[in-house]
């Protein structure tokens, strides 16, 4: 279920220090209910002397804290609250306004100011609770949604539901919707239409992406990328096509060091509690230098002069690789192409022939032995 908090009463909490008693806090209220997206101020009047024998009393440093730390570390200090707390202060008073509340905001928040007088400093404890709670149900065969307030209250409050910013006719706590609607759900508390909580829906269909984008080499590092608009956040996997086996649960598929046979097109699928959606396919193409190729002779064994004679090439490369055929001991290439054909083969043409496979990755090249027999009228004869 989703519940969604909402401040109903306002309630007040003093703090008084023991040996000063015009040393106080006032937080109003000390219990606040929000929801998870919002904006939150949380405020409090302060007190202290005005002097302390002849020294007037001076403000140095006044702050929020959430933990209990030895000593209290400014919020605005802290990595989780980064641009998203501002602090508005008086003499007399202070505001913490928080936005964008996440569930971890969940906190007792306190005020803290130092003074110019010894031991002149002062924190108001009890602080304020803030509570900030977003949970999801669903069952077999449908999902249900629940509005709640988490606060005390005299009675349960009537709710008022949203679908795509339209008002929907039920106002009970809680309502059941189709995973496959495609709505926008929102709540509030009825007679506070403008306090409504986030929407919640299904995943909008994903977008993909891979980096580097163009041709990828083989070893190199790799990242296809999946996003969703979802609220719950979506969950995503992602799936190679032809093979329904996951090869991530992560939204970002990392490939370290790319191999050819991660050559393909993939998808990802976003899902939450409220349905999922299926990307389009993404194409990754590796390139990579000719593999050491596979040489043939036909026919194979020895060869009576004059045979026709085809040397035969082929090599796993992308791009697709060129072929030259050379005779060992010669710079001059024979022939060009997969297939090197002699029609009519002379003892002299006999030994060892290799074939270079080559593309803008690389080269590689293989050899192979061609063994010719002299015709009888040649035998004794000698060949270079």
């Amino acid at each position: 279920m989703f519940l969604f908090l909402i401040n109903i009463f306002d309630v007040f909490c003093v703090a008084v220090g023991k040996d000063e008693p015009a040393w106080s806090v006032k937080y109003d209220p000390s219990q606040i209910c929000a929801f998870i997206g919002s904006t939150v101020t949380i405020k409090c009047s302060y007190k202290y002397p005005s002097k302390r024998g002849k020294k007037e009393t001076e403000v140095k440093t006044r702050f929020w804290f959430t933990k209990n730390n030895r000593v209290p570390v400014d919020l605005k200090k802290d990595s989780d609250y980064k641009d998203r707390i501002t602090y508005d202060v008086t003499k007399s008073s202070s505001f913490l306004t928080i936005k964008d509340l996440k569930q971890r905001d969940s906190a007792e928040y306190k005020f803290r100011f130092i003074t110019n007088q010894p031991d002149g400093e002062f924190t108001g404890s009890p602080g304020v609770t803030l509570t900030v709670l977003v949970q999801v149900r669903r069952s077999e065969t449908q999902t249900e949604l629940k509005c709640e307030s988490s606060c005390d209250q005299i009675k349960p409050p009537s709710y008022v539901w949203f679908n795509k910013e339209k008002k929907m006719k039920q106002q009970t706590s809680s309502i059941v919707v189709s995973v496959r609607d495609g709505g926008r759900y929102s709540c509030s508390v009825k007679g506070h239409d403008d306090l409504r909580s986030p929407s919640v829906y299904a995943p909008r269909p994903p977008s993909v992406s891979v980096t580097p984008s163009g041709e990828i080499m083989e070893g190199s590092l790799v990242t296809l990328n999946c996003s969703s608009d979802a609220n719950p956040a979506a969950k995503y996997t992602w799936r190679k096509k032809n093979n329904q086996s996951v090869v991530s649960k992560d939204q970002q598929f990392i490939l370290s060091s790319i191999l050819s046979s991660d050559s393909g097109q993939y998808y990802c699928t976003a899902q939450n509690q409220l349905g999922e959606k299926t990307s389009g396919l993404v194409s990754v193409q590796v390139t990579y230098a000719p593999r050491p190729p596979s040489v043939s002779v036909t026919p194979s064994g020895e060869i009576m002069e004059g045979s026709l004679v085809t040397l035969s090439c082929s090599s796993d490369a992308n791009p697709a690789a060129n072929y030259s055929w050379y005779k060992e001991g010669e710079e001059a290439p024979k022939a060009s192409g997969q297939n090197f054909t002699i029609t009519n083969i002379l003892f002299k043409q006999r030994g060892n022939y290799y074939c270079e496979a080559q593309n803008s990755r690389g080269r590689c090249n293989s050899t192979v032995t061609v063994n010719v027999v002299a015709g009888k009228s040649d035998r004794g004869h000698s060949y270079n």
